[in-house]
């Protein structure tokens, strides 16, 4: 709980019993300053791991939902479609990539209403050596200088770390089930105008092997994936703007051009 706002977790999950037990663990000890805890529930969806990923979640707190159909995207949207009530949702990894304290930096600007979402940039933070492979730093790179050419936004990150509001995430209908849901978030609330931030996080190397950088056809994938939504929501907001002008020229037309209607 923060500032009287229940605060849930999502935590995508791939055969990493070695690390989600210190992940879940490390989230239910978050505190707030009076001494009370920061986080009220922890959803880990598990991704079809073949390991003790189900039970070391449980063990260590978590409520754990299934889901075989391969993917970040659609293991996020589970475990999103299992959230109790609440009122901001923090996603993290479940491979003790992300540095746990850091959560609140996230958290407090939403819950404070001076974001709707804050994205945790490691660009911004610290990085241990070996946390990011050249391939994801220029993955990155490639992604976020695309989004300021398209969309005039200095974005430094597509990091998993980020905390949103609920009612904003709901607005957002995200789709992806892939590698995409990252970018898809953040491409999707620029094109709904919602207040984003990003703050810097620090990131360390994970626990295990990288389902994505740890393979040559992880790392294809996931440039596809990203690079694929970025373009087709490009698409998607020409489209809708050639709409909504033709819709603002026949209503002007019929109201006489007297501007007293707007389409944004």
């Amino acid at each position: 709980m923060f500032n009287n706002q229940h605060i849930s977790v999502v935590i995508p999950a791939l055969n990493e019993a070695l690390a989600i037990g210190k992940v879940v663990g490390g989230l239910r000890a978050l505190c707030n300053g009076n001494g009370t805890a920061l986080i009220d529930d922890i959803v880990v969806c598990d991704n079809g791991s073949t390991d003790d990923t189900v039970r070391v979640a449980e063990q260590h707190g978590a409520r754990v939902v299934m889901q075989r159909k391969k993917g970040y995207g659609i293991a996020c949207l589970t475990a999103i479609r299992h959230l109790r009530q609440t009122d901001i949702v923090l996603f993290v990894d479940g491979d003790d990539s992300c540095v746990l304290t850091q959560a609140i930096r996230l958290i407090a600007p939403v819950g404070a209403a001076e974001a709707d979402i804050v994205i945790g940039s490691r660009t911004l933070g610290q990085v241990e050596a070996g946390a990011l492979t050249p391939p994801q730093a220029f993955g990155n790179w490639v992604a976020t200088t695309l989004i300021r050419w398209i969309w005039c936004c200095e974005m430094t990150d597509l990091g998993p770390f980020r905390a949103i509001r609920f009612e904003a995430l709901k607005s957002l209908c995200m789709q992806d089930e892939q590698f995409g849901w990252t970018v898809e978030m953040q491409i999707k609330a620029l094109q709904k105008d919602l207040l984003m931030i990003e703050v810097p996080v620090d990131s360390t190397c994970r626990i295990g092997e990288s389902k994505i950088s740890g393979t040559l056809s992880g790392v294809i994938g996931a440039g596809k994936g990203i690079l694929g939504k970025i373009l087709a929501l490009w698409w998607s907001g020409r489209r809708s703007k050639k709409s909504a002008s033709a819709t603002a020229g026949s209503v002007s037309r019929l109201a006489g051009c007297n501007g007293s209607l707007k389409v944004r």
